[in-house]
């Protein structure tokens, strides 16, 4: 097969990990399996650490509108509308994604009514995984809800869209880390997971080939889910019940 070209695609990778820069976070050590590839297949990348920010709580574009004094988002969204692919990445805690993540997905719901040039939701076009680390289980649970909030509010979702690791259960090393208990390990925990390598690299490419199938097409034709259209009275082949 002839090997596909990507280097027209840019990706977001936002971090949600709870501590701030320049700490080190193994959510972003795992991040970098994924923006590995990408250098190598000469793909567009940047990662935000979402807590770097002052990101303001609530679900509308603007908090500053809404009694608060300062709003990183807009800055931010600025960002992650240009990217065609987010990847959001989340530690786990007590079996949920943090909460800067959950912060991430109510800004985003707050921007999930803003059309495109197709009149259809802003987000329609792009596509959307996740990352997740921990030492306890959860992956697919913290996934579960991200793969679902991202295609909510307009992201497309392809197969294989999540990957992450977690240790044993109860407390331990977590991904990346080379000592325990002021023990140097033999190998950086995680690193060599088979299980961990393989979806996080079908996890990017699966990411990359649909984001390209969707740009190559303009992303998606407009007949049957333009908001702008619905508003102006087009049904398409919808027949209300009432009237059948």
């Amino acid at each position: 097969m002839k090997k596909p070209d990507f280097s027209n695609l840019k990706v977001i990778y936002v971090n949600c990990t709870l501590k701030k820069s320049p700490a080190k976070s193994h959510t972003s050590l795992l991040m970098q399996v994924s923006k590995d590839i990408l250098k190598k297949e000469k793909v567009d990348f940047e990662e935000i650490r979402f807590i770097d920010y002052e990101v303001a709580s609530g679900v509308y574009p603007d908090m500053t509108e809404y009694g608060w004094s300062k709003d990183d988002w807009p800055i931010l969204f600025n960002k992650i509308i240009e990217a065609d692919i987010l990847i959001v990445g989340t530690p786990i805690w007590l079996g949920e994604k943090s909460s800067e993540a959950q912060k991430l997905i109510e800004r985003l719901y707050a921007m999930s009514g803003k059309t495109n040039d197709k009149g259809q939701y802003l987000f329609y076009g792009k596509v959307g995984g996740c990352i997740i680390t921990g030492n306890e289980d959860g992956v697919k649970h913290c996934a579960m809800g991200i793969l679902y909030s991202l295609q909510h509010v307009g992201y497309s979702i392809p197969p294989q869209a999540d990957a992450g690791w977690i240790g044993e259960v109860g407390p331990g090393p977590s991904y990346g880390d080379t000592e325990w208990k002021n023990k140097k390990l033999e190998n950086p925990v995680g690193y060599t997971s088979d299980f961990t390598n393989r979806n996080t690299t079908f996890m990017t490419y699966n990411l990359l080939h649909l984001a390209s199938l969707l740009k190559s097409n303009k992303g998606y034709p407009s007949y049957g889910n333009s908001r702008k259209d619905w508003d102006d009275g087009e049904r398409w082949s919808f027949e209300n019940p009432e009237y059948r």
